[in-house]
């Protein structure tokens, strides 16, 4: 077996900081990012992909010792969606996370101490502009697609209206173009109760406790509205853990009690609290039409690459018809959009699992515009 390794780049040494949209200045930034396939002699064939809010740069493949497998392997590797046989496939941990790219757990040279919350808010487009800066030190000057699915979705957004010459086509995966109110309420709840732990200790709890039972709650929050009703009563129904009958108490009766522990137990030992924080927060933040009075068609003007849309009939975090209205936006500047709704029972989570429709669609499109790409260099 052939391992993959996270690799690390560091930029914006001062005085040369990232600007970001707040107008902080922020230097010196590490990215840690992954490669899978092999960079073309023209550099044509390069794809970026972004991970979603928990994830990382590790999308595909294994690091030596670890059983599991990055997060979207299914979809990259050779003959896959994402195949590596043809395309070299690049991932990036974002700013403000918490597995090798500078974020509230990075040292500040400054003070020679963890940032904590004196950590810059980060936007998506301040992610985007890191990102820019890894496409270009790996000496790539027009990437064949950008690829995400939820808020992956979004830094494929700005790739798209930010640097519409830098792409030929975009691929947009259980995502949206701005935060519902009740999106921003669930993330805000599982804010709080990370917050409210006294381990928290405002964010400076580095090399001391951390706070487990906040960022597990916060967890079990966000890992009930990846499901949908209908898969949870499948997985679960109302199984009892090893028992005939009720407990009348407070222990865990029910699998699904249980898995929502076992989930949390694993996500506390991999992911910082304050990453969490920032980065939900940057999801609450985003608004792509609020400069624009709402009007996603003017938002969208400046896009110029093709756009393959793909939305889950059980997403109910992020819902089809908000897919729908970005289609309308898309398809209302001329722009080339296949929109494709897959009847998935997963709900939101379906874009990492319901593997065999998305595959068949991704591999499709990719070869059209890869053609496309080869025809208009003749």
């Amino acid at each position: 077996m052939e391992y993959v390794e996270t690799k690390f780049v560091t930029f914006c040494q001062p005085p040369n900081e990232l600007v970001l949209k707040s107008g902080f200045k922020l230097g010196p930034i590490t990215i840690a990012y992954e490669t899978y396939g092999q960079l073309n002699k023209d550099k044509s064939n390069a794809i970026l992909v972004f991970h979603a809010l928990t994830g990382d740069a590790h999308a595909a493949g294994f690091h030596k010792d670890v059983k599991k497998p990055g997060w979207w392997d299914d979809m990259i590797g050779p003959g896959k969606a994402f195949d590596t046989n043809k395309y070299f496939i690049i991932s990036s941990n974002v700013l403000g996370g918490c597995k090798g790219t500078t974020g509230p757990s990075s040292i500040n040279p400054k003070t020679e101490k963890p940032y904590g919350l004196s950590f810059p808010m980060v936007t998506i487009e301040d992610m985007v502009a890191a990102q820019k800066l890894l496409v270009e030190y790996l000496g790539i000057k027009k990437l064949l697609c950008v690829a995400g699915g939820s808020m992956g979705g979004l830094q494929a957004i700005i790739w798209a209206v930010n640097y519409p010459d830098l792409m030929n086509s975009c691929i947009l995966v259980a995502t949206n173009t701005r935060h519902t109110a009740q999106q921003i309420a669930l993330h805000e709840v599982a804010r709080q109760a990370i917050m409210s732990d006294p381990d928290w200790q405002n964010g400076d709890y580095y090399g001391k406790s951390i706070p487990v039972r906040g960022l597990s709650l916060s967890r079990m929050i966000g890992h009930i509205t990846y499901m949908s009703e209908q898969s949870m009563e499948e997985k679960f129904g109302r199984k009892l853990i090893g028992k005939e009958k009720l407990g009348y108490d407070f222990s865990h009766d029910f699998e699904v009690e249980n898995y929502l522990k076992y989930r949390a137990g694993n996500f506390v030992q991999r992911f910082d609290a304050n990453s969490y924080l920032y980065l939900s927060k940057t999801l609450d933040y985003f608004d792509l039409a609020a400069d624009y009075n709402g009007d996603l068609t003017k938002a969208f003007a400046s896009a110029k690459c093709s756009f393959l849309v793909i939305s889950f009939t059980s997403d109910w975090l992020y819902p089809s018809y908000q897919s729908k209205q970005m289609v309308k936006a898309l398809k209302a500047n001329d722009l080339d959009v296949s929109d494709i709704e897959i009847n998935s029972s997963y709900g939101h989570d379906a874009f990492l699992v319901e593997v065999e429709g998305q595959s068949k669609l991704i591999s499709h499109y990719l070869a059209r515009i890869e053609k496309q790409n080869t025809h208009g260099k003749r």
